[in-house]
């Protein structure tokens, strides 16, 4: 069983509320150059349909902060309400003075202490950001990264690990300047009359137990909700199993408010590839619903057709089709569990536990295929592959249309 999710502040990002026992938010970032609109709001969109609710981009030139206001506009012409978080790094706080259309367009200023200056420059700088989101509405995220921190923090925090003989690790020393570097900056923002109600906090790095390690401290330490990810996951399956490994056991713990998924995308890689694994993420632990799922046998000697793979991929590919018109028309579809199960040894029991299930005959056995519906056997299909699946998925829809179409008879 889950634990408890921890009790954070609420923060207003637009109309999306984070932290405060809501729903833990799915966020994306866009790659393209933010100063070509139409190709970032393109992107924008994409993102948000495949289930992103917050969206991050780079504001990182003149060019970029001036296209803001012009991807806003386009996002709300194509009907696309989802918050938009600038990225600033170096000189985010020039570029949101300097160009107020771009301040105003954003819901979220991602703020990363380790390099908005040095010296005395460094906070002046950064209350800069504190001062516009509080006269604009907007909120903050301190967005402490491992790989960006301030040089003369590390510094002082390495002397100081030497000095008294504290016996930390390299690795625990930068942790400690990351929670450092994040409190401080809360104390600042705080200081400058920026509310609770404003603020998220992240300590990004990207080795999983240290990621943990962090959170769980900063989960003991302040009420700000808690923005959660690796700074750098990787490619393909590292990307996503490093990142799931540690999100998981944090989310399980009920830490974390926001999550993102840095998955290193292949050259011409799908972008929204990070937001489908971190619904499913959620999803798996029981966190969101934000599809319906199809669970699947993995195949064994007792089933060497490949009927049932054949199925399972049609019966998937099916209801991705579907999603968007039956979420409109269904609601609460996204909580639907079907089974394609390929032999008599699980076959029955998962079909039942699913609200709809098919278990397919494995080697030896007889050519037929029970379903199930809600636990009770209601039909044996039999025949060439095609007409199963045709058949299936007509049961599929039927169950679909009768549990959420406003008519529960059975």
């Amino acid at each position: 069983m889950l634990g408890q999710r921890k009790r954070t502040v609420a923060v207003r990002i637009g109309d999306l509320t984070v932290g405060g026992g809501a729903p833990v938010v799915v966020q994306a970032m866009t790659n393209t150059d933010t100063a070509d609109a139409a190709a970032t709001a393109k992107q924008v969109i994409e993102l948000w349909q495949a289930g992103a609710e917050l969206v991050r981009i780079t504001v990182n030139n003149e060019q970029a902060a001036r296209a803001v206001p012009e991807i806003r506009q386009r996002l709300f012409d194509a009907g696309c309400p989802v918050p938009l978080v600038g990225d600033f790094h170096f000189n985010g706080h020039l570029l949101l003075t300097r160009f107020p259309q771009c301040a105003q367009a954003l819901d979220k200023y991602r703020i990363n202490p380790g390099n908005v200056g040095r010296g005395q420059k460094k906070d002046e700088n950064f209350l800069t950001f504190c001062r516009l989101a509080k006269d604009l509405g907007k909120a903050i995220r301190i967005g402490v990264n491992a790989g960006s921190l301030d040089p003369e923090l590390v510094v002082a925090k390495m002397q100081e690990n030497t000095e008294k003989n504290l016996g930390l690790s390299s690795e625990e020393v930068l942790s400690e300047c990351m929670l450092d570097s994040a409190l401080c900056s809360l104390e600042l923002a705080l200081g400058a009359g920026l509310g609770e109600d404003r603020i998220v906090i992240s300590c990004k790095i990207s080795r999983p137990p240290e990621l943990v390690r962090v959170y769980r401290r900063l989960a003991q330490i302040t009420r700000q909700p808690l923005h959660l990810g690796l700074t750098e996951a990787g490619m393909g399956r590292r990307g996503i199993v490093w990142s799931t490994a540690a999100m998981a056991v944090l989310l399980a713990e009920g830490i974390g408010d926001t999550v993102r998924v840095s998955l290193t995308p292949a050259p011409g890689g799908d972008r929204r590839e990070e937001v489908w694994v971190a619904c499913e993420l959620l999803q798996a632990l029981g966190l969101r619903s934000f599809a319906p799922t199809v669970t699947a046998c993995p195949g064994c000697g007792r089933t060497t057709s490949t009927t049932f793979q054949e199925l399972a991929q049609k019966v998937d590919a099916y209801l991705k089709e579907k999603l968007p018109v039956w979420r409109k028309a269904f609601p609460g579809v996204e909580e639907l569990k079907v089974a394609v199960m390929g032999c008599v040894v699980n076959g029955p029991g998962e079909s039942k536990a699913a609200h709809i299930g098919i278990s397919l005959p494995g080697t030896g056995e007889a050519p037929a295929c029970p379903v199930y519906v809600d636990g009770e056997r209601v039909a044996t299909l039999k025949g060439a592959p095609e007409e199963l699946a045709q058949e299936f998925l007509r049961m599929v829809e039927a169950y679909v249309t009768r549990r959420w179409g406003g008519t529960r008879e059975a």
